[in-house]
């Protein structure tokens, strides 16, 4: 579960420490007090790009700190990430945000933000304020069904996705293999055109760094010999000759002149050998027009082929073996299009038994999942409500295999079950989505659930079933929501306030945990709206109490 949340640094938040608890955990606030802030930056910890202005003015950087609690499940599934929780069990997700750049870590550790979406897409799942709006696409109905389905059909959805690889394979080498006859003629000749020039150049690993270490030294033959007849002239000088023979002179007189008069003798050494050497190479330096010329063009040669076939001799002759086996397939044409036509058949035959196979273990968990998600929607307040999902097959083969299945309801008696997109307003699409995700927790071990303002479009007896809706999944997993309603916010096992104030010249939000009283009055802040009365405030105690009452009734953490 996610213990603790730290935020600095963003929007409206100089600073935010919040604890969260087990069971339902309730925000709530004035409209803009920054209560989509707060979710803001969790989604920023899990890796979602950071908007340009989210730095707080005069900041030079934001933090968002998450701190998970894992159980020895979890950290079983963290391992195969490498991620190793510490010995209390803790994972800790870091984001600092700058202006150019943003760095995420996992303990310590810098990650990728792939990586960091796959471990803390095992922690944490957000159902987004719009995220019902979904819905209306029918590829994430057939995404839903594979989520819940996942322990029949992943293992089936990985064998057609590595199937159809091959299918559109052969499929790609079947319609390269579609010219006419002159057409192959004309590209045979060319290829054996290529292979013949790359093999001509006789290529060798290393000859281009040497040839123009030559090249270098021929085409700055004058400057070398300049350089190195001027520093011949300065060591050819008798200085230290004269410098020895002063200190000789006088080296009797004092004994810590011995090791100076040392040192000259040494220095005198060093300078013969280096003169000789000079003296050695202006005597071998040679220039061979002839031989430059030849180099000046092995090496146009040798730039040529890379600049057409690859940048390094490895990789011109790996393409020298693709180009040789390609000609191969267009010198036994006949006999390699039957060979790929075959092999075509018979991974379309695989393909089309794998994708019946997956097609039928999805619909068997799709009429389970239709009528666990029916049973959801009656406790959201949805009295004659039909639910299915009806498949259709697909023209053609995909990754996914050849199923599009897509959710169908009615919600009134006597009227057919249509698309959700064509019956469903934004209220009851949010609505679905919570049943939806009502069903995947039972299903599904993420242990935290963030819901962002669920309650989009309902009110009343509706909003009262939604409330006791996310009291039964808090049951067994930790939620954390933000609501307006107060149906939902007496529900609350722990409640938090989110409030915005002006501190001199600038407007800051805060976020502080309520005890019981408080939680009453910001309930009657809820229901009274601007004038809070005694009679409000008794309504809020009484919400309160009948929530508390019927969050005993539902087995979780500590309930």
């Amino acid at each position: 579960m996610l213990l603790e949340l730290h935020v600095k640094n963003l929007a409206l938040i100089e600073r935010a420490d919040v604890e969260f608890g087990e069971g339902l955990n309730i925000l709530t606030g004035e409209t803009g007090a920054g209560k989509s802030i707060i979710i803001g930056s969790v989604n920023l910890a899990l890796g979602q790009k950071a908007p340009r202005d989210i730095i707080r003015s005069g900041a030079d950087h934001g933090y968002v700190e998450l701190v998970f609690s894992v159980d020895e499940e979890r950290k079983k599934e963290l391992e195969q990430y490498d991620i190793f929780p510490d010995e209390d069990g803790l994972v800790i997700v870091t984001r600092k945000i700058m202006p150019a750049r943003s760095v995420s870590k996992i303990n310590d550790e810098t990650v990728t933000a792939a990586r960091l979406r796959q471990v803390t897409g095992l922690l944490i799942d957000i159902h987004g304020q719009h995220e019902h709006q979904s819905l209306l696409h029918v590829s994430k109905h057939l995404e839903i069904l594979d989520t819940f389905a996942k322990s029949r059909t992943s293992l089936l959805k990985d064998q057609v996705a590595d199937l159809y690889r091959q299918y559109k394979a052969l499929q790609a080498a079947l319609e390269e293999t579609g010219g006419d006859q002159e057409s192959r003629k004309r590209e045979a000749d060319f290829l054996q055109f290529e292979i013949g020039e790359i093999e001509a150049a006789e290529l060798k690993e290393g000859e281009e760094e040497s040839l123009t270490e030559k090249y270098r030294k021929y085409s700055n033959g004058r400057r070398i010999l300049e350089s190195l007849s001027a520093a011949y002239q300065a060591v050819e000088t008798d200085g230290i000759g004269q410098a020895i023979q002063q200190v000789n002179e006088v080296a009797s007189y004092d004994g810590e002149l011995k090791g100076i008069q040392d040192q000259l003798y040494d220095v005198e050494s060093i300078l013969n050998d280096v003169r000789h050497a000079i003296s050695a190479y202006l005597d071998d330096m040679t220039f061979d027009e002839e031989e430059m010329a030849q180099i000046e063009e092995r090496l146009d040669q040798i730039h040529g082929l890379q600049a057409k076939y690859g940048s390094t001799i490895e990789q011109i002759y790996k393409v020298l073996e693709e180009k040789k086996a390609k000609l191969t397939k267009l010198e036994n044409f006949d006999e390699y299009r039957k060979k790929t036509e075959k092999e075509y058949e018979q991974v379309t035959e695989k393909l089309e038994k794998l994708c019946g196979k997956l097609s039928k273990e999805r619909k068997a968990a799709a009429k389970t999942l239709a009528d666990q998600i029916k049973k959801g929607l009656v406790d959201l307040n949805f009295l004659d409500v039909e639910f299915s999902m009806e498949f259709k097959r697909l023209k053609n083969f995909t990754a996914l295999g050849y199923d599009e299945a897509e959710f169908m309801i009615s919600t009134n008696p006597g009227e057919p079950k249509r698309s959700l997109g064509m019956v469903a307003s934004g209220g009851e699409l949010s609505r679905v989505m919570l049943a939806i995700k009502t069903v995947l927790a039972d299903s599904d071990a993420i242990p935290t659930l963030i819901f962002d303002e669920i309650d989009t479009g309902i009110s009343g007896r509706t909003a009262q079933k939604v409330s006791e809706q996310l009291a039964i999944i808090s049951g067994s997993h930790q939620v954390i929501c933000i609501t307006h309603l107060p149906q939902i916010a007496a529900m609350a096992d722990c409640h938090y306030e989110i409030a915005k104030s002006a501190e001199g010249k600038k407007t800051t939000t805060k976020i502080r945990k309520l005890d019981e009283g408080q939680m009453v009055e910001e309930l009657a802040r809820l229901l009274g709206g601007a004038e809070i009365t005694d009679t409000v405030r008794q309504n809020a105690r009484e919400m309160k109490e009948l929530a508390k009452n019927r969050n005993e009734e539902i087995p979780s953490f500590d309930k």
